[in-house]
């Protein structure tokens, strides 16, 4: 149950400036605590000092924790270090979000195969610029291909993500470009995407008429099939997908979210903090929105992000559609067992899926220790997701 003096005096301090101490108000309200009495601005910031702006989202927290040995740790072919997505992270004041390791640097192995090309892009409009990373698949010419956009996590990076999630490899086998924006730190301290800002909510404006920028820049620059192209990404990625799928369902045949939020589930840094620990609430589930198909992954021991707003992006994707239901269960050879949704229009054709793996927290599912934030032991989203995006086609 939310109390309202808290809610109305965190989102004073936000307005203030003064993210810490809202971050620490929300997380008593959280906890059952109440409001401390209040007190002028100027007496709280002269007992506290001024930190840098906290961000939304998104570190992994795998539940099922294993002890570190005793020995070194091991080594894959290539010779980088193998971490469980847990090992040596630390909280970040307020959030209890964790901060990843310092890792080894990744070989161009580990980020495209043999033969392929990963190259550099900027794009620019009133809203800003980014720059991206294209990966171009060897067998490109002659033929209209699918194009994926990946949108990363916090704290992550193009290479990073792109090592983590291996779609690059998968795209390759299917022939598909992949291109991955990326955020700056200077959008947000951690690399967040704001998902959680009403301006970066909108078609035309904000991060997502860059993203959407971008994505027609690809278009205009190689051989892409207009029908094929799909968004997906992770956490902050994930919920910013979210908003690509919902604002820009012209472009986009089909979404894929990775333990992310809905379009719509948060409006400021409080709502924010609520929506991660609680779920979106009922502004999640937007009236208005065009139904995007839409593949949703989530762990149901997520403690960064709650597992109920993965039902609420699936509610949001079917729209006011009546599907019928078939549930599927299955567990991955020594790893997690799942259950997957899949949710089929009058057709005869699935319009969404849900993928709830068991045991699993905050992280791409299935992915290569190579990358941060996955965990190899999951299904293989990566794969999933691409052979849902390839069922779907604008006007299809």
């Amino acid at each position: 149950m939310l109390n309202q003096d808290i809610v109305r005096e965190a989102t004073r301090l936000t307005r203030a400036g003064q993210l810490v101490e809202a971050t620490a108000l929300l997380q008593r309200m959280l906890q059952g605590g109440r409001a401390p009495r209040p007190e002028s601005r100027s007496a709280s910031q002269a007992r506290l000092p001024r930190l840098d702006p906290l961000t939304i989202d998104a570190t992994a927290d795998v539940v099922e924790e294993r002890k570190a040995p005793q020995i070194a740790p091991a080594r894959s072919a290539q010779g980088r270090r193998h971490s469980l997505p847990l090992d040596g992270m630390r909280d970040f004041s307020g959030l209890g979000l964790r901060s990843p390791i310092k890792r080894a640097p990744l070989s161009p192995s580990d980020i495209v195969p043999e033969g392929t090309r990963f190259i550099a892009g900027t794009f620019s409009n009133a809203a800003g610029s980014r720059t991206y990373k294209l990966f171009i698949p060897s067998r490109c010419q002659g033929q209209r291909l699918p194009l994926i956009v990946m949108l990363h996590g916090c704290t992550q990076s193009p290479d990073d993500f792109a090592a983590g999630t291996r779609m690059n490899f998968l795209a390759e086998e299917q022939n598909c470009f992949v291109v991955y924006p990326e955020q700056p730190s200077g959008a947000n301290q951690a690399k967040c995407w704001n998902w959680f800002r009403t301006g970066d909510q909108r078609r035309g404006g904000g991060e997502p008429s860059m993203i959407a920028g971008i994505t027609r820049q690809i278009m205009r620059d190689h051989v892409i099939d207009p029908k094929r192209v799909y968004v997906a990404g992770l956490s902050a990625g994930g919920a910013a997908a979210a908003i690509m799928g919902a604002t820009y369902s012209d472009l986009y045949a089909a979404v894929g979210i990775h333990s992310g939020l809905a379009c719509g589930a948060a409006s400021d840094l409080p709502s924010a903090f609520v929506a991660m620990r609680q779920g979106g609430g009922s502004r999640a589930i937007a009236d208005g929105i065009t139904s995007v198909p839409t593949i949703v992954f989530h762990g149901d021991r997520d403690t960064t992000v709650h597992p109920k707003n993965g039902d609420q992006i699936i509610e949001q994707s079917a729209g006011a559609t009546r599907p019928t239901t078939k549930v599927l269960r299955g567990r991955v050879p020594h790893g997690h067992a799942y259950t997957r949704t899949v949710l089929i229009d009058g057709a005869g054709r699935a319009i969404s899926e849900h993928w709830n793996i068991d045991g699993a927290g905050h992280a791409w599912s299935g992915g290569s220790p190579a990358g941060s934030y996955t965990d190899p032991q999951g299904p293989d989203a990566t794969r999933e997701m691409l052979r849902f995006f390839l069922e779907h086609s604008l006007g299809g």
